[in-house]
């Protein structure tokens, strides 16, 4: 019963859980779409197998003595659904759904003292259509986590069990690597941070740091639009996304962004393996574009030599928060195509709407091989025009790309037509 350590990331998370709810904000659902003749039990014993593979899938976060232990919990629940759920199309664009069994699941509420953190649900959607939903807590699940979820399913399900994972203290681990570089952590984010004020985004005042209930906006980049020389597309997504908060009339932005943690020995194992950290700017308008992303580049790379020390350990006042500011940004790169279920059509759904949201604005995204897929989710009271946010982010994207060294001053001119292309 005395389980591994929790790392300090799920350490915060389940404080703040426990403080003030997460409500579904940190639910973390995925879909998988099987077309064809499905071997249901095969799957779901695939399911059974994954779970039985990846200890964290089935534990839970509590006190034991006077520090928080990752232990088992209740038994991780792999089912096929009673009834049968028609193949809706996707709802209302700011809402989408799948009908009402998928979204039952995807609300309710997880146990986190007893478990399970995780559940399965298979639904029979038409004749040789069926729909694997996967939800789990954000305590035992990350976006990476994801890839490793459904390519070892897909494993399973086709007769090719992967290796067996070596076992790792993620926990233990990680204290070792923070406690090596804490003292210079504290030097670091000492003058930068300040306790965010406030974000005006199209004239409204944004503050919120909880968690909530949210509405999502989905839109597509085009695999060439975020592109600049010398930049990774996520360097100027976020420099294209500070340069417009400054266009709402912030001097001074911060953003948060969800960075990795996850060491090599990790590799293959599902957990929560992130860290979110502030990144702040103060564009003065005058820079070319491709100056300002570079110089943000140059605090990123700052920023990420501290990935591993949550903001809290290394300035103690900091109260938890379901967000660090307002505005927040994750990003995920998938290189490789969906994996193969033998004698089926699968697709995934790899950025299913929670309803929740953690702060005012979030931008969760997933670049991959069909172009930089963004899930704007936002607070419906604080930020009312989301479609409004997101066409501001791609016209500045579009032009940005296409001429990056105009002033910012430039791009945030309304008076722009993209050239023909």
């Amino acid at each position: 019963m005395s389980g591994s350590e929790v790392t300090f990331t799920q350490q915060g998370m389940w404080v703040t859980e426990q403080a003030a709810g997460g409500g579904t904000a940190y639910h973390m659902p995925l879909v998988v779409h099987l077309r064809g003749d499905l071997d249901t039990g095969a799957l779901l014993a695939a399911c059974a197998a994954v779970v039985d593979r990846h200890p964290a899938l089935g534990g839970v976060v509590t006190e034991v003595g006077d520090e928080l232990r990752l232990v088992p919990g209740a038994e991780v629940p792999v089912r096929r659904a009673a009834a049968f759920l028609a193949d809706l199309p996707a709802g209302a664009p700011d809402f989408p759904d799948h009908g009402p069994g998928v979204r039952e699941e995807i609300l309710r509420a997880f146990d986190l003292e007893k478990g399970p953190l995780a559940r399965f649900t298979l639904f029979e959607t038409g004749p040789g259509r069926h729909l694997l939903l996967f939800v789990a807590h954000h305590l035992i699940f990350d976006g990476q986590s994801k890839d490793i979820l459904v390519r070892d399913l897909a494993a399973f399900y086709n007769g090719e069990p992967p290796p067996p994972l070596p076992g790792i203290d993620h926990g233990r681990a990680e204290r070792d690597r923070v406690a090596a570089v804490l003292p210079a952590a504290r030097e670091f984010w000492k003058p930068r941070w300040r306790d965010p004020g406030e974000t005006v985004v199209l004239g409204r005042v944004l503050r919120s740091r909880r968690a909530g209930e949210g509405r999502v906006l989905r839109f597509t980049l085009d695999p060439q639009v975020p592109s600049v020389p010398g930049l990774t597309r996520f360097e100027v997504l976020l420099a294209a996304l500070h340069t417009r908060l400054l266009g709402y009339g912030n001097a001074s932005v911060t953003t948060a962004v969800d960075l990795s943690t996850r060491p090599e020995q990790a590799t293959g194992h599902i957990g929560l393996f992130v860290n979110e950290l502030p990144v702040a700017s103060t564009p003065s308008g005058r820079e070319t574009f491709r100056e300002f992303a570079t110089a943000l580049r140059a605090e990123l790379r700052e920023v990420y030599r501290f990935r591993q020390v949550p903001l809290s350990r290394a300035l103690p006042r900091i109260r938890p928060h379901a967000a660090l500011v307002p505005v927040s940004v994750s990003y995920r790169t998938r290189r490789v195509a969906d994996p193969v279920f033998a004698g089926l059509d699968a697709s995934v759904e790899w950025t299913v709407f929670n309803h929740g949201v953690r702060g005012a604005l979030h931008l969760q995204c997933v670049d991959g091989p069909g172009g930089l897929e963004i899930s704007l989710r936002h607070d419906p009271e604080t930020v009312p025009d989301a479609a409004g946010v997101a066409e501001d982010l791609r016209l500045l994207l579009e032009r940005a790309t296409e001429d990056p060294d105009l002033p910012l001053h430039e791009l945030l001119e309304n008076e722009w037509v993209p050239s023909p292309r």
